[in-house]
């Protein structure tokens, strides 16, 4: 109940705000990876990062009581624990913070739930550490190189980065003990128990998301794509809805065993040589799974909050509970509140924020 007072402040808020703004390499990746992934060890190139003290701390969560004890303190493989999945670089750095307080602060069960942050730079652990000084997490390296030669151009410059890329490596990345993960974007912040989540049945299918069957499926993919047989022949059994990647329950178990990884990249080297879709990371999900997903409420990906992906335009909620807000498309909320332009809703994302550059009115 806490949350929906809260929520209800916010929205209070967003009516101010309304009226305030202004109308607003020769290897196979997946054979490879395990000789490329370094956990928790050092870069031989550290990129410069924000110093530490540019993040408030945040405030130690507690578990509340009736959570089940946490058997091995620091554990991965820890069965009673919840695995969330985050990539981790300075562009999406003051987002990602953003997500993980926003977990903690609407835990019941905060000491339960373990990160997994995936980067290319592993000098940001030290931020995270000081951050959140009681976080259970780890820190696992994704080497660019590893999905480069796969990557075509995109309607948007940041859907080309690499470590976009690394979701379609989890099952290999993270430990084999781990057999469940929430795999969240960015930027977004959650508002409900992450728990509730992580225990939504997977009806014996391997990925889980809300989907939007009324979407125009077609559009994701190119003339080519739909002209030609031997690809369109692909959702000839199946019933394909659209659904957005940045918030999906994946069993890794079943993952592995099937080899997703290797399907989602032989439809990226069809892509390099025909080009059959436009947008980043998301079609070769759509072509592996779509119509083999496991439906998840919407108020758990309220996404589209940044606008499409070329015009970061304001967009409102869907109709719906809401459980996840999702600022997916061009338009990230930390950089229109510092422009001094937000939309109405960027108000819902400020007091998640830990960064230093925002009034600390907004810390929760």
């Amino acid at each position: 109940m806490q949350w929906i007072i809260r929520f209800s402040g916010f929205v209070s808020a967003t009516l101010v705000m309304i009226v305030l703004a202004p109308s607003l390499q020769s290897f196979h990746p997946a054979e490879a990876i395990r000789s490329h992934i370094h956990i928790d060890g050092q870069l031989r190139f550290p990129a410069a990062i924000p110093h530490r003290s540019s993040y408030r701390r945040a405030s130690t969560f507690r578990n509340a009581a009736g959570c089940e004890p946490v058997r091995n303190s620091g554990d991965v493989c820890d069965p009673s624990l919840v695995h969330v999945a985050l990539t981790l670089d300075l562009d999406y750095l003051r987002g990602s913070i953003a997500a993980v307080h926003s977990i903690l602060q609407h835990s019941s069960c905060p000491e339960s739930v373990f990160f997994h942050f995936l980067v290319s730079d592993t000098s940001l652990k030290t931020l995270v550490g000081s951050t959140f000084p009681k976080l259970k997490f780890r820190v696992h390296y994704f080497d660019p190189e590893i999905v480069r030669r796969l990557i075509s151009t995109s309607v948007r410059q940041a859907l080309e980065q690499p470590l976009n890329y690394a979701r379609n490596y989890l099952a290999e990345i993270l430990e084999p003990c781990v057999r469940r993960v929430i795999y969240l974007d960015s930027d977004l912040v959650v508002v409900d128990d992450v728990a509730k989540l992580w225990n939504t049945s997977l009806e014996q299918k391997t990925i889980g998301a809300p989907e939007y069957c009324h979407a125009n499926f077609t559009k994701y993919f190119t003339a080519g794509f739909w002209s030609n047989p031997v690809y369109s022949s692909v959702f000839s059994d199946r019933n394909p809805c659209y659904f957005n990647t940045g918030v999906m329950v994946i069993d890794l178990v079943k993952w592995r065993e099937f080899g997703y990884t290797k399907r989602i990249e032989k439809w990226m080297e069809v892509q390099k040589l025909d080009r059959i879709y436009d947008l980043g990371s998301l079609p070769p999900f759509l072509l592996v799974f779509a119509g083999h997903v496991a439906p998840i409420d919407h108020g758990w990906n309220q996404h589209g909050l940044g606008g499409d992906n070329v015009v970061g335009s304001c967009r409102d909620l869907h109709p719906g509970p809401v459980s996840l807000l999702h600022w997916s498309g061009s338009g990230k909320p930390w950089l229109r509140l510092d422009s001094k332009q937000p939309c109405p809703l960027d108000v819902l994302w400020a007091p998640y924020d830990l960064h230093r550059s925002w009034s600390s009115s907004w810390s929760t």
